[in-house]
């Protein structure tokens, strides 16, 4: 498995996607849904929301959840979109420093897309929301924390 940092230098750090990084609370992915912003694409509907930072905190990560309806198939289908998806997410992480929650619904060509398109997707979107928070200056609020 490749590790690279946000700057490419490969084997500095791994890449991953830890628990503090999920949307996992059903009133969050609420709050997302009705208050949020969203951007459309072929293979997903990405849904966002700034989140507001504590003044004591120092987490101004993302937070990314993910949603996959039995209409899209049964387990096994919703499982393999859920487990493409998170790979895609897991290795755009680190081209979203803000603190933001992202609700991303896969569409169900996502089960016959090549996994490159699935990632193209996602960091597609994740400038989509990145461009979104540096207009709204959430950018220097993030780094102040």
């Amino acid at each position: 498995m490749p590790a690279f940092d946000s700057a490419g230098d490969s084997k500095t750090r791994r890449l991953s996607f830890p628990r503090s990084s999920k949307l996992l609370k059903h009133g969050d992915f609420q709050r997302v849904y009705q208050t949020g912003r969203r951007h459309f694409s072929g293979l997903l509907t990405a849904f966002y929301l700034p989140r507001p930072i504590e003044p004591e905190s120092t987490d101004c990560r993302p937070r990314i959840g993910t949603t996959v309806g039995r209409v899209l198939g049964g387990a096994v289908d919703r499982n393999r979109i859920k487990r493409r998806v998170r790979e895609a997410v897991r290795q755009h992480l680190a081209d979203l420093p803000f603190a933001v929650d992202v609700v991303i619904n896969p569409k169900k060509n996502v089960l016959k897309a090549e996994f490159v398109d699935i990632q193209q997707e996602v960091a597609r979107a994740f400038q989509v929301i990145r461009k979104y928070m540096e207009s709204a200056g959430q950018a220097s609020r993030a780094g102040k924390s």
